[in-house]
């Protein structure tokens, strides 16, 4: 259906995480409100954005 995109958070402020995608470097980061995500993140985890939904990636 959607292409998956995979995140790193690379910083959190507040209400919002901001994230970076781990396959383009050079985008500017994206700010995604934190009730959108799941509540165990933290700077440095590790997302995948798929089907409509944000998950943490198990490393």
């Amino acid at each position: 259906m959607f292409e998956a995109i995979y995140y790193r958070v690379a910083r959190i402020d507040g209400d919002y995480a901001f994230l970076r995608r781990t396959d383009r470097e050079d985008e500017e980061l994206i700010q995604v409100a934190r009730a959108l995500l799941p509540e165990e993140i933290d700077e440095g985890s590790k997302l995948v954005w798929e089907n409509l939904q944000y998950r943490i990636l198990e490393e």
